[in-house]
């Protein structure tokens, strides 16, 4: 694959190419451009390449190289710009339709030419054989050969386009519009086979569109324009199948149209709803369903009446009459009589889902849905009131029909009524949905329910009737149509007759009786048979001794009929066994199938694909070769013409020879035709020399003659214009003096009028300088004046700011003062705390002194123990400072600063005792307190662990006391 810096690159070689008559490397050069993943970033150089590429691809009718550069160059323009691909398909669709018309244009017998029941199908090995045997070359092979294959590419390129813009959300319009012309194209040309396969590939679209809904860029249908684009082309497809006349095409288009609404839980607008109902009927009239039918010109009629304002009351009269003639044309009986099972639930499945479609219910439900039925359509029609809108005519058909009984005279009035009625009809001008209407379509159906009732009423009245007479009151029919007839009837339960040619009549009789006797006559007679067979050869009634021979009969017909069970189960699980062995040999098999015919693949498109390189190879070649054979051919027929010419003998005419001697015989004949004609060009130099110089020897003594002639006359016409211009001079200088004295009689006045107006101005001038100098000076002065206020102005704001800033330090600096003042309060505040709870630990350890003195001197042998003088003088003088020092402790001391304190205090006061441990028994020599004071001391002590164990010890000490 060549590969190119530029995209420029490849579009110019590709013209070199196409230039040169190369269009299939052209072609391979811009695919292998396309599909390469080095250019995937668009430019506008990427779209003049595809124009190209299709161009040639449509020269060339190659459908597949189209088919993949345009898929890729999707993919590179899609998130870029999606509109060049909308180009490059339109121009690519235009030029194959231009192909196709331009060939069509050429072939003189397009109906001819066209008979091709498949444009995809290939030539059949036949077709091939007819063609080389047969001799014909006329115009019908040539039209065949011209036309059909620019129809099958034509038709290619709308099944890719198609294929390429499916489910896309920014190409719908451009969708839209190719399966619109696609349809176009097979109702002009009537390609019946090619439309079912393009309403086949849009239905597989919508699938996958409801199949794939992850997909990316896809078609949002509750988007209205997207649903009014799939709708629109529905609709057409509709109207071509119905133009075609391919009914189940367009039942089928019916139920898409049904299926997209319930898909998207919406109703389409009344003008489509018309188009709808209009070839819906169509369609069941061609299927014979004459109810449907008739549901859906009753759904037109209500359609038209409701939101067709521009309605006259003849189009109104008219589908108001088809529709009760259609109602009429129903049979009168239901075909469900007789039917088995399966046949009435498929009924049932199939009337549900042409009540759907006519109902057009978005959201049908089973329990909603009613059933259709020629007795509800009839009541329909009068409770609706169309039967208010209807001609006289088919009213009065409607009443005699229906609610009148006339088995004479029926024929009569009903032949009257539909002579009328089949001459009424003809184009609808208000509604163009409906274009035509034609009563007479339902006469044949009408004559054959008046044939029904006739023979309905007549049952009623007579039991027997002669067959001419039967003929007579029914006009419309021979007796073979009316048996006919009778037959479908009786046959559905309708009727009860029978037909007796021996006699020549017709007996009538009980309906439901008759058709019973008929169903079980042959059950009947077996069983007569066998009733008469028994009384002929009565049964002989003997003694059965079997209980006697067999007591245990029921034993053994239980252990046999277990047996057979068991065998029975035994032959089944063979039975299992060996299908399923027979499966895995199967499978088995069709694995070695598989693989193998993959093998065979394989092989083979290595093959096709080594045939193709090789061929294409051969072809080069040859094409090669058949260039330059071409070349030469046209260098040796040009040198034989010029050579014929001149009456030389040609070269090697009639002989044999090969491209080498064609290729020398063209240079040799080149190389001497050049020498020959350089000979040529020297003579003919030096003949154009010599006759140069002779010419310009005899020109050279008239050319001096002439120009002395020349300089003579010059020299003439010179002094003329001279004196012409001398007195032309005079008169224009004495002009110019009487001017000036004309002129001057003036100059006095234009002096006074310049002074004056020098005077005005100079004045005017000398006032503006003024003016201005005054306006200058009021300037400068206010702006000065504005220097002046805005410098005050800066100087006060500054003065202020500098007042702000040194009251603001002095705040700052008696803040400061004050922090300091009641820093240093603090700290003399909290050396009073201090000393004042330092003394009370001091008094707290001199209490405690004094009562462990005392708890010492209670614990001393009484031997050893002093008298007591006083026990409760001495420690009531320090229990009153104690209790008064208590309560000015506010704040907490830690203990080594206070045992610091208590030691600094302690120092001078040498008649106190020395501190003993605080945990020890201190002085024993103290009186011991009363019990009251012991706990009262207690509780007051900080410390209460010692004390406790002390007072728990003095306690035991009394004990014995």
């Amino acid at each position: 694959m060549a590969t190119f810096a530029r995209p420029e690159n490849a579009l110019k070689r590709a013209e070199e190419l196409i230039n040169v008559g190369q269009n299939q490397e052209a072609v391979e050069t811009l695919h292998s451009f396309i599909t390469s993943r080095r250019y995937r970033a668009w430019t506008r150089t990427h779209e003049k390449i595809m124009f190209k590429y299709v161009e040639l691809c449509v020269d060339m009718r190659r459908g597949r190289h189209a088919k993949d550069g345009l898929i890729q160059y999707r993919g590179i323009c899609q998130q870029v710009n999606i509109t060049s691909l909308e180009e490059v398909i339109k121009h690519f669709m235009q030029l194959a339709t231009e192909k196709a018309e331009l060939a069509r244009s050429q072939a003189q017998a397009l109906e001819e030419a066209l008979d091709v029941d498949d444009l995809e199908a290939d030539k059949r090995p036949e077709d091939l054989m007819l063609s080389y045997v047969s001799g014909e070359k006329g115009k019908d092979r040539s039209d065949r050969e011209l036309v059909t294959p620019w129809f099958k590419f034509l038709w290619e390129t709308y099944r890719t386009v198609l294929e390429i813009l499916r489910n896309n959300s920014r190409l719908e319009a451009l969708y839209a519009m190719t399966a619109h012309r696609a349809f176009q194209f097979c109702k002009q040309y009537k390609r019946t086979t090619e439309f079912r396969r393009l309403c086949e590939m849009i239905r597989n679209h919508l699938a996958n569109l409801n199949k794939y809904r992850d997909q990316r860029d896809r078609p949002d249908l509750a988007a209205p324009e997207s649903l009014q684009l799939y709708l629109d082309t529905r609709f057409e497809q509709l109207k071509v199948a119905t133009e075609l006349e391919l009914w189940q095409e367009a039942f089928r288009s019916i139920e898409d149209i049904h299926g997209l609404m319930c898909m998207v839980k919406k109703t389409p607008k009344a003008s489509l709803m018309v188009v709808y109902y209009s070839k819906l009927s169509q369609i069941f009239w061609m299927s014979s369903n004459h109810l449907y039918h008739a549901y859906a010109w009753l759904k037109l009629f209500s359609l038209q009446k409701s939101f067709n304002k521009n309605l006259n009351q003849k189009d109104l009269q008219l589908i108001a009459s088809s529709v009760v003639l259609a109602a009429l044309s129903v049979p009168p009986y239901d075909r469900s009589y007789g039917a088995s099972h399966l046949e009435l639930e498929n009924e049932k499945e199939r009337s549900g889902r042409v009540a759907n479609l006519i109902a057009f219910d978005v959201e049908s439900k089973p329990e909603n849905r009613e059933m259709l039925s020629r007795s509800s359509l009839l009541l329909d029609l009068v409770s609706k009131g169309v039967m208010n809108c209807v001609t006289q005519e088919v009213k009065d058909l409607y009443h005699i029909l229906e609610h009148e009984f006339l088995p004479l005279d029926l024929a009569l009035k009903v032949q009257s009524l539909l002579t009328k009625i089949s001459k009424l009809g003809g184009k609808l001008a208000s509604a163009s949905s409906v274009p035509e209407v034609q009563l007479s379509q339902y006469v044949p159906s009408l004559e054959k329910l008046a044939a029904l009732r006739l023979l309905q009423w007549v049952s009623q009245v007579y039991q027997t009737m002669n067959i001419d007479n039967l003929s007579r009151i029914i006009p419309f029919f021979n007796f073979p149509t009316v048996e006919k007839i009778s037959v479908d009837a009786v046959k559905n339960n309708f009727l009860a007759m029978i037909v007796d040619y021996k006699k020549g009549a017709v007996f009538f009789g009980n309906k439901s009786l008759e058709s019973e006797g008929l169903r079980d006559h042959l059950s009947t007679f077996a069983e007569s048979l066998g009733k008469a067979r028994a009384m002929i050869y009565p049964p002989i009634n003997r003694i059965s001794k079997l209980g006697e021979t067999l007591p245990d009969l029921v034993e053994v017909v239980e252990i046999e009929h277990k047996r057979l069970l068991a065998r029975k189960s035994i032959i089944e699980k063979r039975k299992e066994e060996q299908e399923r062995q027979l499966l895995e040999m199967e499978r088995e098999e069709e694995a070695k199938r598989l693989k193998l015919q993959k093998i065979t693949e394989e092989a083979e498109q290595r093959r096709l694909a080594t045939e193709f390189e090789q061929m294409k190879n051969q072809r080069i070649l040859r094409e090669i070769e058949e260039r330059e054979l071409a070349e030469a051919h046209a260098l040796l027929q040009e040198a034989e013409k010029r050579s014929k010419k001149k009456g030389k003998k040609p070269v090697l005419d009639g002989e044999k020879i090969t491209r080498q001697t064609l290729m020398e015989l063209a240079l040799s004949e080149q190389l001497r035709e050049k020498q020959e004609m350089e000979k040529k060009l020297q003579k003919l130099g030096k003949t154009m020399d010599y006759l140069e110089r002779a010419k310009r020897e005899e020109a050279a003594p008239l050319i001096e003659a002439a120009f002395q002639q020349r300089l003579a006359e010059e020299e003439a016409l010179h002094g003329l214009e001279q004196q012409q211009e001398i007195d032309v001079s005079r008169q224009r200088h004495t002009g110019d003096l009487e001017e000036k004295r004309r002129l001057g009689r003036m100059l006095e006045n234009k002096n006074i009028f310049q002074e004056r107006v020098l005077s005005r101005r100079r004045a005017e001038y000398d006032r503006l300088r003024e003016e201005r100098e005054e306006r200058i000076n009021q300037i400068v002065e206010s702006r000065r004046q504005e220097r002046e206020t805005k410098r005050k102005m800066i100087f006060y704001l500054r003065s202020e700011e500098e007042k702000q800033k040194k009251k603001h330090e002095e705040e700052e600096a008696r803040k400061l003062e004050e922090m300091e003042r009641r820093k240093k309060e603090e700290a003399e505040k909290k050396a009073k705390l201090d000393e004042i709870a330092e003394k009370q630990r001091q008094r707290e350890r001199e209490l405690e002194e004094k009562w462990r003195n005392q708890v010492s001197v209670r614990a001393a042998p009484p031997s050893a123990a002093p008298a007591p003088a006083t026990p409760s003088a001495a420690p009531a003088p320090a229990a009153a400072p104690a209790a008064a020092a208590a309560p000015t402790t506010g704040k907490y001391v830690p203990r080594f600063k206070r045992m610091a304190t208590g030691e600094s205090q302690a120092a001078p006061t040498p008649q106190r005792p020395t501190e003993t441990d605080r945990w020890s028994g201190g002085d024993r020599t103290a009186p011991p307190p009363t019990g009251g004071d012991r706990w009262r001391d207690e509780r007051s002590r900080p410390t209460a662990a010692a004390p406790k164990s002390t007072t728990w010890q003095s306690s035991r000490d009394r004990g014995p006391r």
